[in-house]
C-alpha cells in the first residue's frame, strides 16, 4: 500500500478505530515521553500525533519508496524521506524509536534494524507494530496490514535478537475483523477485551517493545575439528 492508500485508510472510520486501539496500547507501554527524543519510522504519523507536545521532539521518517512525502503536522514539517539502510541521523540520537508500516515492505530487514540500532541511545527502547501472520488482518488487502510481509512472534523475536535488540514486552491489538459494519466497527474496545481473553493469538498486530543491547548474542558453535597428520615412519636404510 502506497502513501496515499495509507493516508486514506487512517482517514476512514475503520482507520480511526485502528489508530485509537493501537495508540492506546502504545501509551500503556510509553505512558510518559516527556523530554525524550522520539523517531517514527515507516508510516507513523497517526501514532506520533499522540506524543506531540509531550516528547522533546518527534520526527517521522518515511521510507523513500513511499514518496512523495507529506507534510506533518500542519504548519510545521516534522517529516523526512530516508533510505532504510542509511538513516540521516547521528549515532545514539534518539531515546525512543517507533516502527509502524515499516518492516512489512522493507527491502532489507537486517540493514534497517541495524540502522535503527545505530541511531538509538544506549538505554533506548524500540517499539514495533507489525502484522500478525495468524490474523485475518494479514489476509485481507483492504487493511494496510494485509500488504507486504506478516510475522509470527518467533520470527520477530529472532529478527530483533539478531539485530542486537532484546524483546521485553509483547502485546497484540486489533481483535475485531477488518470490516466497517455499523455496530461491529464501533465495538472495538469490547472486541479487544474479548479477544485478548479468549483468542489471544489472533490479534491483528504484534506490539513489541525491545531494549538496545550493546553485546552481540552468543551463538553456539560446533567444536572445531583439528586434523593431525600422522608423522612419517622412517625405516632404516637398506630395508623394505
Amino acid at each position: 500500500m502506497d502513501l496515499r492508500g495509507l493516508s486514506d485508510f487512517y482517514e476512514s472510520p475503520m482507520g480511526e478505530r485502528t489508530r485509537r486501539l493501537i495508540l492506546r496500547r502504545l501509551r500503556e507501554i510509553w505512558p510518559n515521553t516527556r523530554g525524550r527524543r522520539l523517531l517514527g519510522y515507516g508510516f507513523t504519523q497517526p501514532y506520533l500525533s499522540g506524543f506531540l507536545g509531550e516528547a522533546e521532539r518527534c520526527i517521522a521518517a518515511l521510507p523513500a519508496a513511499l514518496s512523495p512525502g507529506i507534510a506533518w503536522p500542519d504548519g510545521k514539517t516534522l517529516t523526512t524521506l530516508v533510505e532504510e539502510d542509511a538513516l540521516p541521523f547521528p549515532d545514539a540520537f534518539f531515546d525512543l524509536v517507533l516502527v509502524a508500516h515499516g518492516l512489512e515492505e522493507a527491502e532489507g530487514l537486517r540493514p534497517l534494524l541495524r540502522q535503527l540500532w545505530r541511531v538509538l541511545a544506549p538505554e533506548g527502547k524500540l517499539l514495533i507494530v507489525a502484522p500478525n501472520r495468524a490474523s485475518l488482518w494479514a489476509q485481507l488487502e483492504r487493511s494496510p496490514f494485509g500488504h507486504g510481509r506478516p510475522f509470527s512472534r518467533s520470527e520477530l523475536d529472532a529478527l530483533m535478537r539478531g539485530a542486537m535488540f532484546v524483546p521485553e514486552q509483547w502485546q497484540r491489538a486489533l481483535y475485531a475483523p477488518p470490516v466497517g459494519i455499523g455496530a461491529l466497527a464501533r465495538s472495538g474496545t469490547g472486541w479487544e477485551r474479548f479477544g485478548a481473553r479468549v483468542l489471544p493469538g489472533v490479534g491483528g498486530v504484534h506490539i513489541v517493545e525491545a531494549r538496545k543491547s550493546l553485546y552481540a548474542p552468543a551463538t553456539p558453535t560446533a567444536p572445531a575439528t583439528v586434523r593431525v597428520k600422522a608423522p612419517a615412519i622412517l625405516k632404516p636404510a637398506g630395508t623394505e
